[in-house]
């Protein structure tokens, strides 16, 4: 997948001659938490963030008056306290770069391009749609985790219980086992015969499963009030 499929198209920028005051107003009348910087030419320069405008807010204990913050604030320029050089990846990089990108270097957004062309954005909220899409978090049905050994042909025999059991892969997903020789799959399905899917799982040589759940029933929790 690529991001180009999953970013935010049609981004709102700003230039480094934006005020501070101008730049909360477009992050407050968009929704949105970052804006990156063009010079006049289009050319991404830079990139501010909702925390860069937080941090060069006056502080709550200040003894300034109102008018005198306000002033201050216009004569603040994005110029003067945006991020750069800027992490920006193309529009054709793989979303699970684009991912390792932004845990490696700590960041939550990343801006696109199309060669210099400044295209969209992609950012952590992209990634988590994206991650419960791959997960089929949006599709009712069974999931199970089977660990396997990590050898040819265990992923068929894992997809071929499900089809005996009059069901369809949504999705899967592998990660490692404790045992580097074994690998756990997780798996999400619908329309099995659950006591079928058990059974042929059960089937599976040198498998074990681990977790099976036969609905998506996990209680979201409202704590504090």
């Amino acid at each position: 997948m690529k991001v180009k499929q999953r970013m935010t198209a049609n981004v709102i920028t700003c230039t480094p001659q934006t005020t501070h005051r101008e730049a909360v107003d477009l992050l407050h009348k968009h929704n949105i938490r970052r804006l990156p910087v063009v010079d006049k030419s289009g050319k991404l320069v830079g990139i501010v963030t909702q925390s860069d405008i937080l941090s060069t807010s006056p502080s709550a204990a200040t003894t300034l008056s109102v008018y005198e913050i306000y002033t201050l604030l216009d004569r603040l320029t994005v110029g003067q306290f945006m991020s750069r050089p800027v992490l920006a990846v193309y529009e054709d990089c793989d979303i699970a770069n684009a991912a390792r990108f932004m845990t490696e270097h700590k960041i939550s957004a990343l801006p696109v391009m199309r060669g210099s062309e400044l295209v969209g954005i992609i950012t952590e909220t992209d990634i988590f749609k994206t991650f419960v899409d791959i997960m089929g978090g949006m599709v009712a049905g069974a999931r199970f985790d089977i660990e396997i050994p990590d050898r040819k042909g265990m992923l068929a025999a894992v997809a071929q219980a499900v089809a005996n059991s009059d069901g369809n892969i949504v999705s899967v997903s592998q990660l490692p086992a404790e045992d580097p020789s074994r690998v756990v799959l997780s798996v999400k399905e619908r329309g099995a015969n659950i006591h079928r899917l058990k059974e042929e799982l059960n089937k599976v040589g040198d498998a074990q499963v681990l977790d099976f759940r036969a609905g998506d029933d996990d209680p979201l929790l409202k704590i504090g009030e």
